[in-house]
C-alpha cells in the first residue's frame, strides 16, 4: 500500500483513538469530582475549570449536563468493574468469589481510586430522591451489583460451602450493607483500620478465618 494512502487511512483511526482517550480521561476526572461535589455539582463549566479545558471543548464531547452525568456514571461503572468485579469473577466460583468481591472493594477504597470513596455509594444517596435517567442508571448499577452478590451466594450454597438454609438474598443484602458501611466510615474518618474491621466482619459472616480461609463457624 502507498505510504501516503496508508497515512490517510490511518489518520482518522488515530484521531478517533485520541478522541476516545481524551473522553475517557475527561470522564475519569468527572467521576473523581463527582465523589466530592456530587453528580448535581458536576456541570460542563465546573468540570472545564477543574481540568483546565475550555467549555466549548467539553461541549464537543457532551451536549448537556445530563449527558455528562450519564457518561460519568457509565465510566465509573467501567472502573468499578475493572477494579472490583473482574477480580471477583477470576476467583473460584462460590464462596471464594464472595470473599474476593469484598476484598476487591476494600482495596478499591484503600487505593483511593476516587477521592470521595465509592462513586456509586455516594451517587445512590444523592440521586435517590431525584427521578430521571441519571437516578435510573445508578439504580440499575446497584441492582446489578447486588444480583452479582446473590449469584455468588447461590453458587456457594449449591456447592455446600454455606449452610443449606442460607438465604442468598439476605446474604447479598448483608454483604452490600457491610460494603456501604465500610465506605461511609472510611471516607468520614480516613482510617485504614475501618477497612480491617470491615474485612473481619465480612469474613465472620462468610464463616472464614481472619486470613480469609475457611474457619469454624
Amino acid at each position: 500500500m502507498n505510504d501516503t494512502v496508508g497515512q490517510q487511512i490511518g489518520a482518522p483511526r488515530r484521531t478517533r483513538a485520541d478522541g476516545e482517550r481524551t473522553r475517557s480521561a475527561i470522564l475519569r476526572a468527572a467521576a473523581s469530582l463527582a465523589t466530592v461535589d456530587g453528580l448535581e455539582g458536576l456541570s460542563i463549566g465546573h468540570l472545564a475549570a477543574a481540568i483546565g479545558m475550555s467549555k466549548s471543548g467539553l461541549y464537543a464531547h457532551f451536549g448537556s449536563k445530563q449527558e455528562l452525568q450519564l457518561a460519568t456514571v457509565q465510566e465509573a461503572g467501567r472502573i468499578f468493574a475493572g477494579e472490583v468485579v473482574q477480580p471477583a469473577l477470576a476467583a473460584p466460583a462460590g464462596l471464594a468469589q464472595l470473599a474476593a468481591v469484598c476484598e476487591a472493594f476494600f482495596e478499591h477504597l484503600q487505593r483511593r481510586t476516587f477521592p470521595g470513596g465509592c462513586f456509586f455509594a455516594g451517587a445512590a444517596l444523592e440521586m435517590g430522591t431525584r427521578p430521571g435517567p441519571v437516578k435510573e442508571s445508578v439504580a440499575a448499577f446497584q441492582a446489578g451489583f447486588v444480583d452479582l452478590l446473590r449469584g455468588f451466594a447461590a453458587t456457594a450454597i449449591a456447592q455446600h460451602e454455606l449452610p443449606a438454609g442460607e438465604d442468598p438474598d439476605r446474604l447479598a443484602f448483608e454483604l452490600n450493607g457491610i460494603i456501604l458501611a465500610a465506605d461511609a466510615n472510611f471516607v468520614l474518618h480516613d482510617n485504614p483500620a475501618v477497612l480491617d474491621l470491615a474485612r473481619q466482619v465480612a469474613h465472620h459472616r462468610l464463616g472464614l478465618g481472619s486470613d480469609g480461609n475457611p474457619g469454624s463457624r
